[in-house]
């Protein structure tokens, strides 16, 4: 594979990056709905939402991250999380998801944000392996909890 670019992703791009959306999904365990992922995705880049960072190699998709802007109100500052990383199985091995990473921290740096966050499943270990590589640190004084809302 050629080099990678990394770009921010625009409406017109949307085909291509619910393709990749709708594999990280599957990845989680989620059955495959494009037109689900699709529908999900127009609504973040019709709000301004969200930042999708697309990966490129040879002008395909081959990878993606989704940024979601927050605030820390004890830095009181502005904060990413890093919701979304996904690299098409093609691609795996080859930089992608160092180049996005690399294109996410840079995305928030420029935005004056203080950190960047983000979660994985337990089991993700080449993940962790990235993450670790590139100085991420795992959190030891806070835990991460979640209440599941049902409508």
């Amino acid at each position: 594979m050629s080099s990678i670019t990394i770009r921010q992703a625009v409406l017109a791009d949307l085909d291509a990056v619910a393709i990749l959306f709708d594999g990280y999904r599957q990845f989680y365990g989620q059955a495959s709905d494009e037109t689900a992922a699709k529908t999900f995705l127009q609504a973040r880049f019709e709000h301004g939402q969200s930042v999708v960072l697309l990966a490129e190699s040879q002008g395909q998709a081959v990878g993606f991250t989704q940024l979601y802007p927050s605030f820390s109100s004890v830095s009181m500052a502005r904060v990413f999380v890093l919701n979304d990383l996904f690299v098409a199985p093609t691609a795996r091995r080859l930089g992608v998801g160092e180049a996005l990473l690399t294109a996410a921290a840079d995305h928030a740096r420029q935005l004056g944000a203080v950190r960047l966050s983000l979660t994985t499943n337990v089991q993700n270990l080449p993940a962790q392996a990235l993450y670790a590589s590139m100085g991420w640190e795992r959190d030891q004084k806070f835990y991460a909890d979640h209440l599941a809302l049902k409508a």
